[in-house]
């Protein structure tokens, strides 16, 4: 199965809803906290053009412009600022990213912060020397304005280009369709981009072909003119439903040897992805194995989601691209019995014969054995499914193959049919 994004989340927010978002380490309180202060889709915001205008440029030159929030009601409203940034390409943006400051006009002191929620890059801001949480206080008839100030860091991705920001609430209090928005050009535009990432080559771990292992290359494929500007950290998550003492275990190929991953048993931590990496490095391939460990419940074949997921090594580390895989894993087989590489002929005690019965007239000989015939491969030395021969299992017919056994041998094809029929009946 091929890799999926994952996807972007519409940031837009109604009162009733609960949303906690990460502000450099705290987070807002619920939508509900908030219902009581004002009232919900009362206020309206505008954004002015920027100055000045024109495309942004990584580490280049700043624009900034005024967004003001409007309460047309007849009754005080709180606002909670929530600027939302939906940027164009895969990868996700760190706080040192995008520039951002806010300064009051006509507003009281002002606090402003990073959030990313869900991988988002998110502005946000607050009255001085409050909580993250706590929002203004717009009056009946009133409004209030601040400046904004936007820019590209010089780390801004190159897989990534124009974006749109949207001046929201996280307390759901701006009236619909009155969320105003800016686009922002960026320059230089290169050739859209995005990583995929797929589980290929699936089959038997490496020296074996048992149930209780598999192997399969995570490939990361990049397609555009960008390229990584940071880290990104993958690992495996694992998954047999309903088997809590699954005890699975992975493993990588590193310079051709085989390493035991760090986890839990679940999740379990890949190399990191280099910076760097893009269209012109060519696939990237990491040979991982899945197998159970000697401590396993698992008692026969059991599905296993395997799942690789992706995102930046540090600062905003919720993955955006994933790649799922079903496999199934079992115990290996029950060992059986060795089969006999010869026979072992026994010569019956004589008889006397009955009184009156004719003596015999020579010795007593056994019947010339047939030559032995030598394996060709692609040919078949085994006697055709036909009548009881066709029967598998083990039944009555014991016997039955116990003597052919004998006349196998002799045809020197004992050994390979009575091995395959022995491992059909053990997977029947």
């Amino acid at each position: 199965m091929s890799a999926r994004t994952v996807a972007r989340r519409t940031l837009r927010t109604a009162g009733s809803t609960a949303v906690v978002a990460a502000i450099a380490g705290t987070a807002l309180m619920p939508l509900s906290a908030h219902a009581e202060e004002g009232a919900p889709r009362a206020l309206k915001t505008t954004m002015s053009a920027p100055v000045p205008s024109g495309p942004l440029a990584r580490g280049g030159a700043t624009e900034t412009f005024d967004l003001t929030v409007t309460n047309p009601t007849d009754k005080a409203s709180s606002y909670h600022p929530w600027l939302l940034l939906d940027h164009t390409g895969d990868i996700p943006l760190q706080q040192k990213d995008v520039v951002y400051k806010i300064a009051p006009v006509d507003a009281p002191a002002t606090d402003s912060r990073i959030g990313q929620q869900d991988g988002q890059w998110q502005g946000l801001f607050h009255p001085a020397g409050k909580s993250a949480g706590d929002g203004f206080l717009i009056p009946a008839g009133g409004r209030m304005t601040w400046k904004v100030t936007i820019g590209l860091g010089t780390s801004y991705p190159t897989h990534d280009g124009d974006f749109t920001l949207v001046a929201a609430s996280s307390a759901g209090e701006i009236s619909q369709g009155n969320e105003a928005s800016l686009t922002f050009k960026t320059v230089p535009v290169g050739k859209p981009g995005k990583l995929d990432a797929s589980f290929v080559n699936e089959g038997p771990c490496e020296g074996g072909s048992a149930p209780d292992c598999r192997e399969m290359d995570l490939r990361l494929r990049s397609t555009g003119d960008g390229v990584l500007g940071s880290d990104l950290a993958s690992w495996l998550q694992l998954d047999a439903p309903g088997q809590s003492d699954a005890d699975l275990r992975a493993r990588v190929k590193v310079d051709g040897v085989w390493k035991d991953l760090k986890g839990d048993g679940h999740t379990f931590n890949l190399p990191v992805i280099p910076k760097g990496f893009g269209a012109a490095s060519g696939d990237r391939v990491t040979r991982v194995q899945i197998k159970l460990g000697p401590k396993t419940g698992i008692k026969k074949l059991t599905p296993v989601t395997v799942r690789a997921s992706i995102g930046l090594a540090e600062d905003n580390t919720y993955p955006f691209l994933e790649a799922d895989r079903k496999i199934q894993l079992g115990p290996k087989p029950s060992p059986t019995a060795p089969t006999p590489t010869g026979s072992t002929t026994t010569t019956p005690a004589p008889t006397k014969p009955a009184p009156g019965a004719p003596k015999p007239t020579g010795s007593a000989t056994t019947a010339p054995a047939a030559p032995a015939t030598a394996h060709t491969p692609g040919t078949a030395n085994a006697p055709a499914a036909t009548g009881s021969l066709a029967h598998t299992g083990a039944d009555s017919d014991t016997g039955l193959y116990a003597g052919l056994a004998g006349v196998l041998v002799a045809l020197g094809g004992a050994v390979a049919w009575i091995g395959a029929r022995r491992r059909r009946a053990a997977r029947g």
